[in-house]
């Protein structure tokens, strides 16, 4: 008897969720805050050094530093800066959306120290004389031109200044306003020049004994005089910024990435549905309900924990879809396993739950190991990349575990796919009589394929593989970004074509050379990339950008790393593969042993190196993303050989006792069919959102898309040839001294519903 009391159920919460996602889902997706490379914007990771030698920087002088750098940037109304201090003694600045980087970035760096002289450079007074957010732009009554008026403290201040001036009889009667005087400086020098660091001089003929006065300054627009009151306001900094790291995009650059990105991920999302529909049948209708639930709920946490969406972390929303799938490929599976073997649509459904729920939790939390790792070790963009990944693997548990369940346990025991095997489908062909005692034997595509008979003509062909991907690293070598190498990167876009010749032209005129040849893309050949072996100053770059946003009518995107930071990031990305590796062993041997976890680790390294390779015979560019594309490999690979090895070890656990190397052998045989569709389909439909990202997404992550692709196939590779047939030689060695003996152990099997 149907209950549709059951059916009503879940399309009610289908209704509620969907009524809720539709209402909510714009303002969610409106409050996230976008980065960079999305909106324009500028980071800068300054290095906090001393303004003198006694000056000891610690936590407290970063803290202040930051405080005056907030005032500043408020001043100019900049929304959701972000600050962070990066021990020991440097500051990351981050501003999307502004619209005048060079005014925003002249504002952050300036010292602003004030100081009032004579003509021959002795100090009398300084900013600290000033009352505090007194200063602001107006204009002088008599001649109109802009001016800055401030407030002192103390009316006899300035009094007693030009009383010590009048009374000098080397000095002429003039006040001298310094910005930013520096031991060395000559009034007389500074005069003759165009940036002149004397904002006025003014003249008296008596003493003035005041606390308001008129800077003037015959090169004052209303802008600069604006700019020189919001510094003033701002107070000096208590240290010198050095420059070690920027990054400079254009909003057009940023509103382009963020349209080709968006498309290219809803193409990869769309195959995905279709193909779970079209495979799994009902249950893969139940996935894309759930997997509609999840993407909410991703962009929901993410918005909720104030988080800043970049370009890899669309990727990693995109990714995650992917993850998420395998979890409810993992599920489907098993219960179609089941109902080849006669047995009842409830019990398939209760023990293909209850199967594949450790599998899935094992692979989840290895891939949670990397995406950490990622955290702790990336630049700001990768953070951004993991922080998503993380986010997104916690939900698309949840969401594949219970939600997918629930659904699907509605039918199932509303009895209304009680004789339906083919919603899953089965055919009835492929179901056996429940009460056969014969021993069913895996197959794929109805065939059983030895596989493991192979095992050394697989292991000829990866060390081949090895050995010319070690060649083509010695010859080619990997075409390394300024991430690792230090320098200057600077990415042109233009509305019409252009060549190299023509952009080389143009950095001739800011009185640059390229260090590469110039590389052109775009879908019509409009963007441009152009490297610099030196680390560019700021003037450089804002220099750089007035010219080519008067030649080409966009601001490009500049990227300038110095030689420590490029170091530091290379240090970083090999720290990040080792331990997320040493952590994979760890976790692997306490879940199942160290055989398990060495082997493992050995076919990861093998992917790894393999993106290395292509990377170095297809000369693109290796940066910081592709150590996110590495180590996101690592988790996907990973995610394939736990389910192959908590396949053996079920088996195992079957046979309670091997004594043989060629029984051992059937039975990782075996986990191979049993797993091989799971396998195929999870890297297809990861593969599908990879494919699209690299054909349709955002140029800056063609390349991240690119070892993703080269990545997942060496991943499928190397599980499924490597890693098991590496664990069966190593084990199997010791097998007639020390027979396998499976002790049962008590494992969470996770919920039933």
């Amino acid at each position: 008897m149907i209950k549709r009391g059951r059916i009503v159920a879940f399309f009610l919460m289908i209704i509620i969720f969907g009524a809720t996602i539709g209402t909510t889902y714009s303002g969610v997706a409106s409050k996230i805050n976008l980065g960079l490379d999305l909106q324009g914007g500028f980071e800068v990771l300054y290095e906090v050094r001393p303004l003198d030698d006694g000056q000891e920087i610690d936590r407290s002088v970063l803290e202040a530093t930051v405080s005056n750098l907030e005032r500043r940037v408020n001043s100019i109304g900049i929304s959701e800066p972000s600050f962070t201090i990066e021990e020991p003694d440097r500051i990351r600045v981050q501003l999307a959306g502004v619209e005048d980087q060079e005014q925003a970035r002249e504002m952050l760096a300036t010292t602003a120290e004030l100081s009032f002289r004579d003509v021959n450079n002795k100090k009398y007074l300084d900013g600290s004389d000033l009352q505090e957010g007194s200063a602001r732009q107006d204009f002088n009554p008599e001649t109109n031109q802009p001016i800055v008026s401030v407030k002192f403290r103390d009316a006899d201040a300035f009094g007693d200044t030009t009383q010590a001036i009048r009374d000098d009889p080397d000095v002429p009667n003039r006040v001298v306003i310094w910005m930013d005087y520096e031991e060395g400086d000559s009034y007389e020098e500074e005069l003759g020049k165009e940036d002149s660091k004397v904002v006025s001089d003014p003249g008296f003929q008596q003493v003035l004994r005041t606390t308001d006065i008129m800077i003037e300054s015959s090169t004052f627009t209303v802008e600069s005089a604006q700019q020189l009151a919001d510094l003033l306001n701002a107070g000096s900094l208590p240290v010198d910024l050095h420059e070690e790291f920027s990054t400079s995009v254009g909003a057009q650059f940023g509103q382009q990435a963020l349209d080709k990105t968006v498309f290219a991920g809803f193409l990869g999302v769309l195959l995905i549905f279709i193909f779970m529909i079209a495979y799994y049948r009902f249950p893969g209708v139940i996935a894309v309900l759930t997997l509609s639930i999840y993407i909410y709920l991703v962009l929901l946490v993410f918005q909720l924990m104030n988080g800043v969406l970049t370009l890899p972390g669309i990727a990693a929303l995109v990714l995650g879809v992917g993850m998420a799938v395998d979890a409810n490929i993992i599920t489907y599976e098993r219960i179609k396993e089941e109902l080849k073997e006669g047995k009842s649509v409830k019990t398939a459904f209760k023990i293909g739950n209850k199967n594949s729920f450790v599998t899935i939790l094992d692979a989840n939390i290895t891939t949670m190991i990397a995406a950490a790792v990622l955290f702790i070790f990336g630049s700001s963009s990768v953070k951004g990349f993991a922080t998503l990944l993380l986010v997104s693997i916690v939900l698309s548990f949840v969401t594949a575990v219970f939600g997918s369940r629930l659904f699907l346990s509605l039918w199932v025991n509303s009895n209304f796919l009680k004789n339906r095997t083919s919603w899953f489908g089965v055919r009835k062909n492929q179901i056996r009589d429940l009460n056969s005692k014969e021993e069913i034997q895996p197959t794929v595509f109805g065939r059983y394929f030895d596989i493991v008979k192979h095992r050394n003509k697989f292991f000829a062909l990866s060390i081949i593989l090895v050995v010319a991907g070690i060649v083509c690293l010695a010859v080619f070598r990997l075409n390394l970004g300024i991430d690792f190498i230090a320098g200057s990167r600077v990415e042109v876009l233009a509305d019409q074509p252009v060549n190299a010749e023509q952009i080389e032209e143009s950095f001739e005129q800011v009185e640059l050379e390229v260090s590469a040849p110039v590389v052109i893309s775009g879908d019509n050949e409009n963007i441009a990339v152009a490297r610099f072996s030196e680390h560019l100053s700021q003037e450089k770059i804002a220099e750089i950008r007035a010219q080519f946003e008067e030649e080409y009518g966009h601001a490009p995107t500049v990227s300038s790393v110095s030689p420590i930071v490029g170091q530091e990031l290379a240090k970083n990305a090999l720290l990040a593969v080792l331990y997320a590796s040493l952590g994979i062993i760890i976790y692997l041997g306490f879940r199942f042993e160290f055989y398990y976890g060495v082997t493992a680790v050995i076919a990861l390294l093998y992917d790894a190196f393999f993106i290395l390779a292509l990377f170095a015979i297809t000369r693109m560019e290796f940066d910081i993303t592709i150590i996110a594309a590495i180590l996101t490999v690592v988790g996907y690979s990973i995610n394939d050989t736990i389910v192959t090895f908590d396949r053996i070890r079920e088996n195992l656990r079957k046979k309670k006792k091997v004594k043989s190397f060629d029984e051992l052998a059937k039975i990782v045989n075996d986990s191979l069919i049993q797993t091989l569709t799971r396998s195929i389909n999870t890297v297809l439909t990861v593969i599908f959102a990879a494919v699209m990202l690299f054909l349709f997404g955002a140029p800056a992550i063609t390349n991240f898309s690119f070892a993703l692709i080269v990545g997942l196939l060496a991943g499928t590779y190397s599980s499924l040839f490597l890693a098991a047939q590496l664990w069966l030689v190593w084990r199997g060695k010791s097998i007639k001294e020390k027979p396998i003996i499976y002790q049962e152990k008590k494992y969470n099997d996770g919920p039933q519903v």
